[in-house]
């Protein structure tokens, strides 16, 4: 009985520009990766891949929704509407126009605290609302952009509070501690605050790409550890000033020269990150690099089989996340603050978790959801002060967009939307009749 003789060509399961044996050891890891089967995703990444998918008619709806229950709120809690409630039943017209009445002038007030006040006194006050909106939305712009370029990448960076801080305290220091000419003196302590984010989100990036420990857990370490860090920092003899708490200002020629003049706050910091949003736009639509940080947000074991190194590219998709944080810390120093203190991050890092939510990752959607939450910021205070309505709300919208940005199915049924992929149209006549005579 003679022995069959081997195919001369490739099996039909083997691919003929694929060799029958690894070259090397890490040859020899991609091949039994791509032979094992591809693990469940994770309910966290699908969770928020189904989140980033969303439409923006989707999005928009949520913050109608968001805007309606605070008009709720602000009904409910208006004593002008209480007292008319009193005697509904007898005039209930009388409960019907103070509650229009509340709301109304409630979100007039907000937005002429937050684009144009036509009862201001004069044209530079009835203008500045727009530029408080555009200076405040700055800083959420570029840690946007930063929390949405790591997501893309499937990376959660949770760590923006903290690269903010370590990107203020490195240009607040080359900002004072260094006289060199204007424009050199600026890009300097630019480049400074981009390499403070850098570095301490590189942290997490290494620590996961060497060890596998999660990005969440080491960003939020890492955001408790700036935070304290930034407390010392203030009062030791190279940044302490003769204010408790604050740093010794940065000198004029690292400070992001006024796009209007005094009184407006508004800076070269928002072209700065409109000029960032386009970079990110064509470093993630049309570079190489762009489309590895996409392959492995979208699956890394498919990616490292192509060839593509996953440890590198979430080490260097943190860090550039990390740079962009720190830049949005560096314009808060050199633009709006001119001093660095404890309080210099605010809540910047923990709202651009919002802000790339609601701008679905990418930078036209981030730019613009930067701005509404500049706006509702800038609004809140003149609405507390015409109204009476508190400040408090503003937080509360905030929360309620929050809440429907990350639950597109309930946004859907509130809307009676359909799910995606679903059908629309009712079937036609024909097809429901040839449908019926198949089932007979």
């Amino acid at each position: 009985m003679s022995t069959p003789k081997e195919p001369l060509g490739p099996t039909p399961a083997q691919d003929p520009l694929e060799p029958v044996e690894p070259a090397s050891a890490a040859d020899a890891e991609v091949t039994a990766d791509a032979g094992r089967p591809t693990p469940p995703e994770s309910f966290g990444r699908r969770y928020v891949r189904e989140v980033m998918a969303t439409s923006w008619v989707l999005t928009l709806l949520a913050i109608v929704l968001a805007v309606l229950l605070g008009g709720v709120l602000i009904v409910v809690t208006d004593p002008a509407v209480q007292e008319a409630a009193g005697y509904f039943f007898a005039r209930p017209s009388s409960t019907f126009a103070a509650a229009w009445e509340a709301a109304s002038q409630a979100y007039l007030a907000l937005f002429q605290g937050a684009v144009y006040d036509a009862q201001a006194a004069n044209f530079t006050r009835a203008i500045r609302p727009i530029t408080e909106t555009l200076t405040i939305a700055t800083p959420l712009i570029l840690a946007g952009l930063s929390v949405g370029l790591a997501f893309r990448a499937g990376l959660f960076n949770i760590g923006g509070q903290g690269q903010v801080i370590l990107g203020a305290v490195l240009a607040a220091w080359i900002g004072f501690g260094l006289d060199l000419p204007p424009v050199i003196h600026l890009l300097l302590a630019l480049v400074g605050g981009a390499v403070g984010g850098a570095f301490w989100a590189a942290i997490a990036g290494v620590l996961k790409a060497r060890t596998g420990a999660h990005e969440v857990i080491v960003t939020i370490m890492l955001n408790n550890v700036a935070a304290y860090l930034v407390l010392w920092v203030v009062t030791t003899q190279l940044f302490a000033s003769r204010t408790p708490g604050v740093s010794k200002p940065v000198g004029d020629n690292s400070r992001l020269p006024g796009l209007l003049p005094d009184p407006f706050r508004l800076h070269l910091g928002f072209v700065l990150a409109l000029v960032l949003a386009l970079g990110v736009w064509w470093l993630m639509e049309r570079s190489t690099l762009g489309f590895k940080l996409r392959a492995v947000g979208s699956n890394a074991r498919a990616a490292r089989t192509a060839g593509i190194s996953v440890g590198a590219m979430t080490v260097l998709a943190m860090a550039i996340a990390g740079g962009l944080a720190g830049l949005a810390g560096a314009s808060q120093v050199l633009g709006t603050e001119g001093f660095l203190t404890a309080s210099v991050a605010g809540s910047i890092g923990f709202d651009a978790i919002t802000v790339a939510l609601l701008g679905r990752s990418k930078p036209l959607g981030t730019v613009l959801a930067g701005i509404l939450f500049g706006a509702l910021a800038a609004g809140g205070r003149l609405m507390q002060t015409r109204t009476g309505t508190p400040l408090d709300l503003v937080l509360v919208l905030q929360s309620f967009i929050v809440l429907f940005i990350a639950a597109p199915p309930l946004v859907r049924t509130i809307w009676r939307l359909p799910k995606p992929g679903e059908r629309t149209r009712r079937p036609r006549r024909r097809d429901r009749v040839v449908t019926a005579g198949a089932q007979a």
